[in-house]
């Protein structure tokens, strides 16, 4: 597979995507892109650590499964790292929702890092296996390196609570997406949405994605 131009629906903020994890990913969230394919157990692809991740690119570790998922082993994780050291010279977004993993890991990390994490709603839906959003929201606190959260597929909210949440993360940007393959999950109003995008302007830069005009309006 090695490193992937960015395509379709990913984060337009990053150039590329690489994934040496690779498997089914046990959080199994039902609105998950990935699902729609067979895939096998989580594994190391041990190939991909020929891949020449080259420079000047942004680079999106892990956009397939979460590579730090509780059943990645570590070796896994510190053998992707420190391939990402070997090309200092890019910027690297890893994102889990087991953000509780990262501070094990920071000082491993290549020198231009952001860590990030989905929280598509402050509200509990069970759509997911993974560690609730609230958990994921406090894990984020305590990083003190620069993080995004990545508010997708966003779900019907409460306001103040969800914009207090992202307060506290004190994040570097917001991303904010819809769900694009129709799960038929709990959706905000149009004109609450729109509340917590200006809401989160003012507090940190908002990257809205194109799938969120299905819901704006």
């Amino acid at each position: 597979m090695g490193l992937n131009k960015q395509t379709g629906n990913m984060y337009a903020f990053v150039t590329h995507t690489w994934n040496p994890i690779r498997g089914k990913c046990p959080h199994d969230c039902s609105y998950c892109y990935m699902k729609v394919y067979p895939l096998p157990p989580l594994h190391f692809v041990e190939r991909e650590m020929n891949t020449k991740l080259g420079e000047g690119n942004f680079i999106f570790v892990g956009s397939s499964t979460d590579g730090w998922a509780v059943e990645v082993l570590a070796d896994w994780i510190l053998a992707t790292l420190r391939h990402c050291c070997m090309y200092p010279h890019n910027r690297y977004l890893f994102q889990s929702k087991i953000p509780s993993r990262f501070p094990l890991y920071l000082e491993f990390m290549p020198p231009d890092f952001i860590l990030g994490t989905t929280i598509e709603t402050n509200r509990d839906y069970e759509v997911s296996q993974a560690p609730t959003a609230e958990a994921r929201m406090l894990s984020m606190i305590s990083l003190p390196y620069p993080k995004m959260v990545s508010i997708e597929p966003i779900m019907d909210f409460d306001l103040d609570i969800l914009t207090d949440w992202v307060k506290e993360i004190h994040p570097l940007f917001v991303s904010i997406g819809a769900d694009s393959k129709g799960h038929n999950l709990p959706e905000p109003s149009p004109e609450k949405l729109k509340a917590l995008i200006e809401n989160l302007k003012n507090i940190t830069t908002v990257k809205l994605k194109d799938n969120l005009k299905r819901l704006v309006g």
